[in-house]
């Protein structure tokens, strides 16, 4: 029976603490643990939906949104992993009530068993409690390898969105570099052609000087 206490612990350490207490000393209602947390489930779900709706308001939607979804996504496998817990609980308290039956029954029994017959009923209780054992840790190990591979799917999905944006972002820009471009080049010709002119015609003057006034006009001045 250790092994299979040991099996019911790993188990309970899915669960909040609060109920990790009830349910170890047999007083949890399970029942009612289901209840609440498909309640949860529902707020998570109307709490998304509202989410989306202001995500859309703002300037920055798809941040908005993956951030909703992954607040989503926790909470969700939060809930997942007690309601597993839960499950294995029932299972097992089920389990050790029939093992305390077949233990009432093979102590009956046992009174009239042979020392070889006691031997092999023992080994038969043994092997059944460490099934027990190995089926729990083995759950709790599936449960573990799926949420990793949930967070790595979250992960690529996280990273193909930048990558997306980013190349949204240079493609809207494409046309205005492409521009800038084409301006720096006709500038580089413009100046490459005006030098050329320049150094074709290296001793032209810059202009020729205005003529004397005529004699005509420096007689008619009045004397001073």
């Amino acid at each position: 029976m250790k092994k299979f206490a040991l099996a019911l612990l790993l188990t309970l350490a899915s669960l909040p603490l609060w109920a990790q207490s009830n349910a170890a000393a047999g007083n949890a209602d399970l029942e009612v643990e289901k209840r609440r947390l498909s309640t949860e489930r529902e707020a998570i779900e109307k709490r998304f939906v509202e989410e989306r709706a202001v995500c859309y308001k703002k300037f920055a939607v798809e941040d908005c949104l993956r951030e909703s979804r992954e607040r989503r996504r926790k909470e969700a496998d939060n809930i997942k992993r007690q309601e597993t817990a839960i499950n294995d609980i029932q299972r097992q308290r089920s389990g050790a009530a029939e093992l305390q039956k077949l233990d009432q029954k093979a102590g009956q029994q046992r009174t009239q068993d042979t020392p070889e017959k006691q031997q092999q009923s023992s080994q038969n209780q043994k092997d059944r409690e460490q099934r027990a054992a190995d089926h729990a840790n083995s759950r709790a190990s599936t449960a573990g390898e799926a949420a990793e591979r949930e967070r790595e799917f979250q992960s690529k999905q996280k990273t193909h969105a930048d990558e997306q944006a980013r190349a949204a972002q240079r493609k809207t820009e494409a046309p205005g570099l492409a521009q800038r471009y084409e301006d720096k080049l006709k500038r580089a010709e413009a100046h490459k052609a005006d030098r050329e002119r320049r150094n074709a015609n290296p001793g032209k003057p810059r202009g020729a000087p205005l003529p004397p006034p005529p004699p005509e006009a420096a007689a008619s001045s009045p004397a001073r």
